[in-house]
Protein backbone atom coordinates (compact mmCIF):
# COMPACT_ATOMS: atom_id res chain seq x y z
CA UNK A 1 0.00 0.00 0.00
CA UNK A 2 1.25 3.40 -0.90
CA UNK A 3 2.19 5.81 2.24
CA UNK A 4 -0.67 8.25 3.22
CA UNK A 5 2.45 11.19 2.50
CA UNK A 6 2.81 9.94 -0.53
CA UNK A 7 -0.75 9.88 -1.79
CA UNK A 8 -1.25 13.58 -0.03
CA UNK A 9 1.65 14.54 -2.23
CA UNK A 10 1.01 13.33 -5.28
CA UNK A 11 -2.47 14.61 -5.12
CA UNK A 12 -0.98 18.29 -3.88
CA UNK A 13 1.59 18.16 -6.78
CA UNK A 14 -1.24 17.36 -9.37
CA UNK A 15 -3.39 19.92 -8.37
CA UNK A 16 -0.47 22.27 -8.82
CA UNK A 17 0.49 21.04 -12.09
CA UNK A 18 -3.17 21.89 -12.96
CA UNK A 19 -3.27 25.20 -11.62
CA UNK A 20 -0.49 25.96 -14.17
CA UNK A 21 -2.29 24.91 -16.88
CA UNK A 22 -5.75 26.47 -15.72
CA UNK A 23 -4.20 29.96 -14.99
CA UNK A 24 -3.19 30.00 -18.64
CA UNK A 25 -6.86 29.34 -19.99
CA UNK A 26 -8.64 31.43 -17.35
CA UNK A 27 -6.48 34.57 -18.45
CA UNK A 28 -8.46 33.94 -21.70
CA UNK A 29 -11.95 33.51 -19.69
CA UNK A 30 -12.43 30.07 -21.78
CA UNK A 31 -15.32 28.10 -19.74
CA UNK A 32 -12.73 25.33 -18.87
CA UNK A 33 -10.18 27.52 -16.48
CA UNK A 34 -8.23 26.80 -13.55
CA UNK A 35 -10.24 25.04 -11.03
CA UNK A 36 -11.67 22.78 -14.32
CA UNK A 37 -7.40 21.75 -14.89
CA UNK A 38 -7.29 21.31 -11.18
CA UNK A 39 -9.94 18.94 -10.94
CA UNK A 40 -9.11 17.17 -13.92
CA UNK A 41 -5.52 16.61 -12.82
CA UNK A 42 -6.41 15.77 -9.56
CA UNK A 43 -8.91 13.01 -10.34
CA UNK A 44 -6.61 11.58 -12.89
CA UNK A 45 -4.36 11.48 -9.97
CA UNK A 46 -6.47 10.18 -7.62
CA UNK A 47 -7.66 7.33 -10.52
CA UNK A 48 -4.20 6.29 -10.61
CA UNK A 49 -3.27 5.62 -6.92
CA UNK A 50 -6.42 4.02 -6.81
CA UNK A 51 -5.83 1.63 -9.55
CA UNK A 52 -2.36 0.85 -8.82
CA UNK A 53 -2.47 0.11 -4.70
CA UNK A 54 -6.81 0.53 -3.82
CA UNK A 55 -6.95 -3.01 -4.11
CA UNK A 56 -3.97 -4.35 -2.75
CA UNK A 57 -5.56 -6.08 0.59
CA UNK A 58 -7.59 -8.59 -2.21
CA UNK A 59 -4.07 -9.36 -4.21
CA UNK A 60 -3.43 -12.00 -1.47
CA UNK A 61 -6.76 -14.34 -2.60
CA UNK A 62 -5.87 -17.40 -4.91
CA UNK A 63 -6.93 -16.64 -8.51
CA UNK A 64 -6.94 -12.79 -8.09
CA UNK A 65 -4.78 -10.43 -10.59
CA UNK A 66 -5.11 -6.56 -11.26
CA UNK A 67 -4.00 -5.12 -13.85
CA UNK A 68 -3.67 -1.63 -13.14
CA UNK A 69 -3.35 0.34 -16.19
CA UNK A 70 -7.35 -0.83 -16.67
CA UNK A 71 -8.34 2.38 -14.66
CA UNK A 72 -5.98 5.07 -16.04
CA UNK A 73 -7.04 3.85 -20.11
CA UNK A 74 -10.34 4.62 -18.96
CA UNK A 75 -9.77 8.06 -17.73
CA UNK A 76 -7.55 8.87 -21.56
CA UNK A 77 -11.10 8.05 -23.07
CA UNK A 78 -13.43 9.07 -20.58
CA UNK A 79 -11.77 12.92 -20.35
CA UNK A 80 -12.57 12.80 -23.97
CA UNK A 81 -16.15 13.32 -23.40
CA UNK A 82 -15.58 16.38 -20.56
CA UNK A 83 -13.59 17.85 -23.54
CA UNK A 84 -15.94 17.63 -25.77
CA UNK A 85 -17.88 20.10 -23.62
CA UNK A 86 -15.53 22.45 -24.18
CA UNK A 87 -16.17 22.97 -27.72
CA UNK A 88 -18.23 25.19 -29.70
CA UNK A 89 -20.15 25.39 -32.94
CA UNK A 90 -20.98 28.92 -33.91
CA UNK A 91 -21.78 29.90 -37.32
CA UNK A 92 -20.31 26.29 -38.57
CA UNK A 93 -16.68 27.73 -37.24
CA UNK A 94 -15.26 25.41 -34.30
CA UNK A 95 -14.09 26.66 -31.35
CA UNK A 96 -12.84 25.32 -27.91
CA UNK A 97 -10.24 22.54 -29.45
CA UNK A 98 -7.31 24.08 -27.94
CA UNK A 99 -8.68 24.03 -24.04
CA UNK A 100 -10.09 20.91 -24.94
CA UNK A 101 -7.12 19.67 -26.06
CA UNK A 102 -5.07 21.11 -22.70
CA UNK A 103 -7.71 19.21 -20.88
CA UNK A 104 -6.94 16.07 -22.24
CA UNK A 105 -3.08 16.53 -21.45
CA UNK A 106 -3.72 17.52 -17.79
CA UNK A 107 -5.42 14.36 -16.95
CA UNK A 108 -2.30 12.92 -18.58
CA UNK A 109 -0.29 14.87 -16.12
CA UNK A 110 -2.50 14.03 -13.15
CA UNK A 111 -2.14 10.33 -14.27
CA UNK A 112 1.78 10.84 -14.45
CA UNK A 113 1.91 11.97 -11.08
CA UNK A 114 0.00 9.64 -9.97
CA UNK A 115 1.99 6.75 -10.59
CA UNK A 116 5.16 8.84 -9.40
CA UNK A 117 6.92 10.09 -12.72
CA UNK A 118 7.15 13.38 -11.21
CA UNK A 119 10.07 14.42 -13.78
CA UNK A 120 7.58 13.54 -16.79
CA UNK A 121 4.81 15.65 -15.26
CA UNK A 122 6.27 18.14 -14.34
CA UNK A 123 8.19 18.53 -18.02
CA UNK A 124 5.25 17.68 -19.56
CA UNK A 125 3.20 20.95 -17.87
CA UNK A 126 6.14 22.63 -18.77
CA UNK A 127 5.68 22.16 -22.52
CA UNK A 128 1.95 22.46 -22.14
CA UNK A 129 2.66 26.19 -21.09
CA UNK A 130 4.57 26.84 -23.68
CA UNK A 131 2.96 25.46 -26.73
CA UNK A 132 -0.47 27.51 -25.45
CA UNK A 133 1.56 30.59 -24.30
CA UNK A 134 4.65 30.72 -26.43
CA UNK A 135 3.62 29.16 -29.59
CA UNK A 136 0.57 31.33 -30.26
CA UNK A 137 2.00 34.14 -31.09
CA UNK A 138 4.50 32.61 -33.17
CA UNK A 139 1.74 30.71 -34.62
CA UNK A 140 -0.12 34.01 -35.82
CA UNK A 141 2.98 35.76 -36.94
CA UNK A 142 3.74 32.97 -39.26
CA UNK A 143 0.48 31.95 -40.50
CA UNK A 144 -1.71 35.03 -40.61
CA UNK A 145 -1.90 35.78 -44.20
CA UNK A 146 -3.40 32.02 -44.25
CA UNK A 147 -6.26 32.89 -41.57
CA UNK A 148 -9.75 33.39 -43.19
CA UNK A 149 -13.05 34.83 -42.26
CA UNK A 150 -15.44 32.01 -42.28
CA UNK A 151 -18.53 34.41 -42.80
CA UNK A 152 -19.56 37.76 -43.67
CA UNK A 153 -22.92 38.16 -43.49
CA UNK A 154 -25.22 40.83 -45.67
CA UNK A 155 -29.08 40.99 -45.50
CA UNK A 156 -29.13 44.13 -48.25
CA UNK A 157 -32.19 44.91 -50.14
CA UNK A 158 -30.79 44.35 -53.76
CA UNK A 159 -32.84 47.78 -55.39
CA UNK A 160 -30.27 50.12 -53.42
CA UNK A 161 -26.95 47.74 -53.30
CA UNK A 162 -24.92 46.12 -55.27
CA UNK A 163 -22.45 43.13 -55.74
CA UNK A 164 -19.85 45.13 -57.32
CA UNK A 165 -19.70 47.93 -54.73
CA UNK A 166 -19.60 45.41 -51.94
CA UNK A 167 -16.70 43.92 -53.56
CA UNK A 168 -14.91 47.12 -53.67
CA UNK A 169 -15.23 47.96 -50.60
CA UNK A 170 -13.49 44.49 -48.93
CA UNK A 171 -10.89 44.99 -51.83
CA UNK A 172 -9.93 48.58 -50.61
CA UNK A 173 -9.85 46.70 -47.16
CA UNK A 174 -7.23 44.37 -48.28
CA UNK A 175 -10.07 41.88 -47.85
CA UNK A 176 -10.09 39.49 -50.66
CA UNK A 177 -12.99 37.79 -51.68
CA UNK A 178 -12.63 34.01 -51.63
CA UNK A 179 -16.03 32.80 -52.10
CA UNK A 180 -19.95 34.46 -52.33
CA UNK A 181 -23.20 32.61 -51.54
CA UNK A 182 -26.23 34.45 -51.89
CA UNK A 183 -29.73 33.28 -50.75
CA UNK A 184 -33.35 34.86 -50.95
CA UNK A 185 -34.33 36.54 -47.82
CA UNK A 186 -37.68 37.67 -46.32
CA UNK A 187 -38.84 40.14 -48.64
CA UNK A 188 -39.04 39.82 -51.89
CA UNK A 189 -36.37 42.38 -53.00
CA UNK A 190 -33.99 41.49 -49.79
CA UNK A 191 -30.91 38.91 -50.09
CA UNK A 192 -29.14 37.25 -47.77
CA UNK A 193 -25.05 37.32 -48.78
CA UNK A 194 -22.67 35.01 -47.16
CA UNK A 195 -18.78 35.72 -47.81
CA UNK A 196 -15.56 34.05 -47.49
CA UNK A 197 -12.60 36.16 -46.96
CA UNK A 198 -9.23 35.98 -46.34
CA UNK A 199 -7.63 38.88 -44.75
CA UNK A 200 -4.05 40.24 -43.27
CA UNK A 201 -3.53 41.46 -39.92
CA UNK A 202 -3.45 45.36 -41.28
CA UNK A 203 -7.54 45.20 -42.05
CA UNK A 204 -9.17 46.92 -39.58
CA UNK A 205 -12.72 45.04 -39.58
CA UNK A 206 -14.40 47.17 -37.19
CA UNK A 207 -13.83 50.03 -40.32
CA UNK A 208 -14.92 47.19 -42.81
CA UNK A 209 -17.60 46.66 -40.81
CA UNK A 210 -19.04 50.41 -40.25
CA UNK A 211 -18.08 50.68 -43.95
CA UNK A 212 -20.48 48.09 -45.29
CA UNK A 213 -23.21 49.02 -42.70
CA UNK A 214 -23.31 52.98 -43.69
CA UNK A 215 -23.96 51.74 -47.63
CA UNK A 216 -27.31 52.10 -48.71
CA UNK A 217 -29.49 49.26 -48.96
CA UNK A 218 -27.49 47.21 -46.43
CA UNK A 219 -29.78 46.20 -43.74
CA UNK A 220 -28.08 43.81 -41.39
CA UNK A 221 -24.20 42.57 -40.95
CA UNK A 222 -22.28 40.51 -38.95
CA UNK A 223 -19.46 38.75 -38.93
CA UNK A 224 -17.12 35.96 -37.64
CA UNK A 225 -13.88 37.72 -38.06
CA UNK A 226 -11.23 37.94 -35.06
Amino acid sequence: MLPEHQIITRLMVAAVLGSVVGIERERLNWVAGLRTHMLVCVGSALFMIVSAWGFADVLHHEHVALDPSRIAAQVVSGIGFLGAGTIVLRRKVVRGLTTAASLWTVAAVGLAVGGGLYVAAVTATGLIVIILAGIKPLERRLFLARRAAPFLILVIDRREVSLFAIESVLEAANLHLQRMLIEHGGDPDEDRIQITVHYTGNTNVLSVTEQLRRMPGVREISHTLS
